[in-house]
């Protein structure tokens, strides 16, 4: 399968990067309840798990069903809107949006400067075990679909 883009393709990325940059404090989401600030830590604590980094806790029904719904979301359309989310990517608390933006694109930039190498964990809390093609699209599409989530 040959994807447009990829995380882990300088071009790709930095498109990516430029789409985060259009955030301002006045970005609206078309839909759902966080602000742009919240949807800079969400995606930054989704790409931590493929780091290695953080720890969100999935019961077992869940992890089954993230296994049984991986092929469509991963290969299907787009992702739903409002989709549940685990409670370790709720984020109720505001950060300023410039410093959120610098993280979330630290941590995306780090996918085309080291490319598979920085991904520290092929066992996804929810999906299951991944490929290193299937952190691919996981993380661009979930980071996509929330910049689309605010217009960008």
């Amino acid at each position: 399968m040959i994807l447009m883009n990829s995380i882990y393709d300088k071009a790709s990325n930095e498109a990516m990067i430029a789409r985060i940059n259009q955030l301002t404090p006045e970005s609206k989401a078309v839909w759902g309840k966080m602000t742009a600030d919240q949807m800079c830590v969400h995606c930054s604590r989704a790409i931590d798990i493929a780091f290695g980094k953080g720890d969100i806790k999935v019961n077992f029904v869940m992890r089954l069903l993230g296994k049984m719904l991986k092929k469509k979301v991963f290969y299907g359309g787009a992702m739903g809107k409002n989709s549940p989310t685990a409670k370790e990517f709720i984020i109720t608390d505001h950060t300023d949006l410039e410093v959120a933006k610098a993280e979330l694109i630290a941590r995306f930039r780090r996918f085309a400067d080291e490319g598979t190498a920085c991904i520290k964990t092929m066992d996804h809390p929810f999906w299951g075990k991944l490929t290193y093609e299937e952190w691919n699209l996981l993380m661009w599409k979930h980071t996509s679909h929330h910049l689309e989530q605010f217009g960008v």
